[in-house]
């Protein structure tokens, strides 16, 4: 399954995919917050985290990589877990640093939230990051992610204390943003 937007095309991640996710994930560049730092994520790991997702068809996550229409070239990953049906998920985006403000991002973030909205019937996305990743917060925040808390220096991230954020974006606060599309969910549950 791929989904398409202006800029960027997102599938699901492939064999050929893990050295590419591995080095992403492994990047203090493109890492907002990690549980492990520095990040230590070894190519069994990986294969792994494949091989269980590959035969688990688990519809409670997502995994896809962003790949540039124009060029082809893999981009990034986006990709979705925790999801509670028709209720909220968790996303979560990184961006290969030659991607950067090339809008890449973004594209990848409204198609997936359409994604999830629209086709998923999701209530609410959330996001975590750290209150010094500036980047992360405009990106979320042009697609109308509002922060809902923030749990004050509780990552040490660069040599300092920095606020764990999460925010969130609501059903109702995404087709506001939307017109063009029309929330069927509503008349169904009825």
């Amino acid at each position: 399954m791929s989904l398409e937007g202006e800029v960027v095309i997102l599938r699901e991640e492939q064999r050929g995919d893990l050295d590419f996710l591995r080095e992403l994930r492994n990047s203090m560049y493109t890492q907002a917050w990690s549980k492990s730092l520095p990040p230590d994520f070894t190519a069994p790991m990986y294969e792994k985290r494949f091989e269980a997702r590959e035969f688990s068809f688990d519809p409670d996550e997502g995994r896809f990589v962003i790949v540039h229409k124009e060029t082809g070239q893999r981009a990034g990953f986006i990709g979705f877990n925790w999801l509670d049906r028709r209720k909220a998920t968790t996303q979560g985006i990184s961006v290969a640093v030659e991607f950067w403000g090339t809008g890449v991002a973004l594209d990848a973030q409204e198609v997936m939230l359409r994604f999830l909205f629209h086709e998923m019937g999701v209530r609410a996305v959330r996001l975590w990051t750290t209150g010094g990743n500036q980047a992360a917060i405009a990106l979320a925040r042009k697609s109308g992610f509002q922060e809902a808390v923030r749990v004050r220096e509780s990552i040490f991230k660069n040599g300092e204390l920095q606020d764990n954020v999460v925010m969130d974006l609501l059903r109702e606060e995404y087709y506001a943003q939307h017109p063009e599309l029309e929330d069927r969910l509503p008349a169904l549950l009825k």
